[in-house]
């Protein structure tokens, strides 16, 4: 059975922010793929932990009580080093500055786990990524999706859908294969 966490930030305030990405778009495919325990007809618990990205670690830990465990946990957080529209898909690598993600890996003692990233950055019109000004980064990621990005946003949430359906139903590496290869 998978774990699938998104990492945000909760409350009122923060919905529709860059940051609660990952959250937001696991929210939108578990009501639409999903049901009780099931997502893609597959066992899975699906988590929103209800602490801020920072403290994300703790109530995961409390979930992954074993290495097989931690194996199908899969976490889906935003990302500044993707544009927006783009996922990737890593297994064990490191945080790469996301506290959020950094929060996890402390609590778990691991980096063993799946990470289902999904770009927020800008990009230029060629596709190379944009990222904020290192002095906006807090503001940028604090920050709504404006109208303008709304469809790139979708394109994001169908990428991410088709990511969770390949790691669920057919396992991570045909879905680091297939997303990661885009």
């Amino acid at each position: 059975m998978w774990v699938i966490a998104g990492l945000g930030n909760p409350g009122k305030e923060y919905e529709g922010t860059r940051h609660n990405a990952g959250r937001e778009l696991l929210l939108a495919i578990e009501k639409r793929d999903g049901t009780k325990g099931k997502l893609f007809g597959k066992k899975a618990l699906v988590v929103y932990p209800d602490v801020y990205m920072n403290n994300s670690g703790g109530p995961i830990k409390k979930l992954i009580t074993s290495k097989k465990e931690l194996e199908h946990l899969a976490v889906v957080h935003d990302e500044l080093d993707l544009p927006l529209g783009k996922v990737k898909i890593s297994y064990g690598s490191s945080a790469g500055g996301h506290k959020g993600v950094a929060s996890v890996q402390k609590a778990l003692k691991s980096q063993d786990f799946v990470r289902i990233r999904v770009g927020i950055s800008g990009s230029t019109p060629s596709g190379k990524l944009k990222r904020p000004d290192p002095k906006k980064i807090v503001d940028f990621v604090l920050g709504k999706f404006k109208p303008s990005e709304q469809e790139k946003l979708k394109k994001a949430k169908k990428i991410t859908s088709e990511a969770l359906e390949l790691l669920v139903t057919e396992g991570r590496d045909r879905a680091m294969n297939e997303i990661n290869s885009r």
